[in-house]
């Protein structure tokens, strides 16, 4: 924390011993002693408090997030509802601006897909 060296500390305990005396000096070690103990106890209790709640916060984000990657139902919930919305944004567009309907190419070659000809509809009538 402080870098103090064995010679400041003798230059410290010198003028110690100037300014109280050797009669006060022990006591006004042990004093000395007993509130810089008190003050690292008390820092050290606040750097674990804050520890541990940076933990517990930790702790309620990994929770979160794996209850939100659990959830397997939520991917497909948003695919649902993006389908949704684009299938109602496509009916509101046509309902807007509703765009003639040509009728479908028949192809000639196909016999099934050729409209039935007068003549054909007598036979079968003609049949029954």
């Amino acid at each position: 924390m402080f870098d103090v060296g064995m010679g400041e500390v003798g230059l410290i305990a010198v003028i110690a011993l100037l300014v109280l005396g050797p009669e006060r000096l022990p006591g006004a070690a042990r004093t000395a002693g007993a509130l810089l103990r008190k003050a690292r106890q008390g820092w050290q209790s606040v750097r674990a408090e804050i520890e541990r709640e940076l933990a517990a916060e930790e702790l309620k984000r990994n929770l979160k997030e794996t209850a939100a990657a659990a959830d397997p139902t939520a991917d497909v919930r948003d695919a649902m509802q993006s389908v949704k919305d684009s299938v109602q944004a496509a009916v509101d567009a046509h309902v807007a601006d509703p765009a003639p309907v040509a009728p479908a190419p028949v192809d000639p070659a196909d016999p099934a897909a050729a409209p039935p000809t007068p003549h054909a509809a007598n036979e079968t009538h003609e049949r029954s």
